[in-house]
């Protein structure tokens, strides 16, 4: 709705020859979501996301869940400058820490939000672990991980239940 009301009011400075934006074309404000740093994600991107309680998320596509941290997290975290993920191969259970994030603030460690074992990691964040900070929900993920019992999904919370466990903190 305030988006459609700015577009409206750009819209009506121009020109009468340029047709004004109708309610059918603007987009909705569900459509984006603005983050401190960055426009970082769509709404349809963010539904596809689990996320924990530790704040971290998953994103699955097929057997493979990509694993970051949430927004939040990178938040609260401050300037992210070093990134300790572990190793290719390694196997870890729900919740086991897997690595740590440490910042200008803080170090924090990282938790596996399922079962599986780890395919890829991030090695883009070695050399530019702000990464986590600029895109946490694309460029600055952490993990690649098997998801061995997919059941563990349904523990997790979805966005709306994210934002809500967000709002309990404060």
């Amino acid at each position: 709705m305030a988006m459609r009301v700015a577009l409206r009011c750009l819209s009506a400075n121009f020109p009468s020859g340029l047709p004004q934006l109708s309610p059918a074309a603007a987009f909705p404000a569900t459509r984006l979501l603005w983050t401190a740093r960055t426009l970082s994600t769509t709404a349809a991107r963010a539904e596809a996301l689990k996320f924990t309680d530790k704040h971290e998320w998953v994103r699955v596509e097929g057997d493979i869940g990509t694993v970051g941290i949430s927004n939040y997290a990178q938040e609260a975290l401050g300037d992210v400058v070093y990134c300790g993920l572990p190793e290719v191969g390694q196997s870890f259970t729900q919740m086991d820490e897997f690595g740590t994030l440490e910042s200008v603030k803080a170090a924090s460690e990282l938790y596996s939000p399922l079962t599986g074992e780890v395919k890829e990691i991030n090695t883009e964040l070695g050399e530019n672990p702000g990464l986590v900070n600029k895109a946490c929900y694309t460029d600055g993920w952490l993990i690649k991980m098997t998801i061995e019992r997919p059941e563990e999904l349904q523990d997790l919370m979805d966005q709306a239940a994210y934002d809500n466990f967000i709002k309990s903190l404060e």
